[in-house]
């Protein structure tokens, strides 16, 4: 299938390793001009040589540098048609009551504040050109919460809900905004939250309906999908990628 996105400009956020960095590798694919971004170098300039990606560091935390990301990339590449918003996960915790004010200041500050600015700062010229593709990736616990991930069941939902309210208001410029909701997703913070690979590897075979955990590769065909011109009727949605994990439609 032809996704339509050849040669449009894509920035995908969190793309040094995990979901973030399978997203970059299909999109590419695809042949979308790709520019990557995360907080470190280490994984971004070898998975650049592999792919033909653009490499930018970017801290998801320093809202203040946004425009500056979004200029460097315009510069290199090109006006941005593609947007995919991801970022790791704030701590766990048995107690959901037990996070400072801190911990709660800096997720919102990752997880909401971080996503909308980047939104913020390419929506104009998407609704210009009259084409646009923004992804952000959630988290099936908007739909289910985890008694351990306060601070993430919480932010993710704000986010979800500000994607929506959007997407309503810029339907009808060519311009969509969606959410991909993984389930339990075989990468680096699915093991630590687990416990280690192996353990996960367990809880996916007991509890997730498809008997296994799903791949980043799996995650990345779903988002290509909503970046795509074929998505263009497709906007506002929680798109739960779980091998039948959720119990809710």
């Amino acid at each position: 299938m032809d996704l339509g996105i050849e040669g449009r400009v894509a920035l995908v956020l969190g793309a040094s390793k995990g979901i973030g960095r399978a997203v970059a590798t299909e999109l590419a694919a695809e042949g979308a001009r790709v520019a990557i971004a995360s907080r470190s170098r280490e994984g971004l300039d070898e998975l650049a040589g592999q792919i033909g990606a653009t490499a930018f560091e970017h801290d998801n935390a320093d809202l203040d540098r946004v425009p500056e990301l979004i200029e460097a990339v315009t510069q290199a590449l090109g006006q941005i048609d593609v947007l995919v918003t991801n970022t790791g996960g704030p701590p766990a915790s048995a107690d959901p009551l037990a996070q400072s004010r801190e911990e709660w200041e800096a997720a919102y500050r990752t997880l909401v504040l971080a996503p909308l600015a980047l939104v913020r700062a390419v929506l104009p010229g998407m609704r210009e050109r009259g084409f646009g593709r923004i992804v952000n990736i959630g988290s099936w616990t908007v739909r289910e919460p985890l008694p351990n991930l306060m601070l993430s069941n919480s932010h993710r939902s704000a986010t979800f809900a500000a994607f929506k309210t959007i997407a309503r208001e810029v339907a009808s410029s060519g311009v969509t905004l969606n959410t991909v909701l993984p389930g339990r997703i075989g990468t680096d913070r699915l093991y630590s939250l687990s416990g280690g690979r192996e353990q996960a590897e367990a809880i996916g075979r007991s509890e997730v309906p498809a008997g296994r955990l799903g791949t980043p590769q799996e995650m990345a065909a779903a988002v290509a999908f909503l970046c795509s011109a074929r998505a263009s009727y497709i906007t506002g949605v929680g798109l739960l990628v779980d091998g039948g994990l959720s119990r809710l439609t």
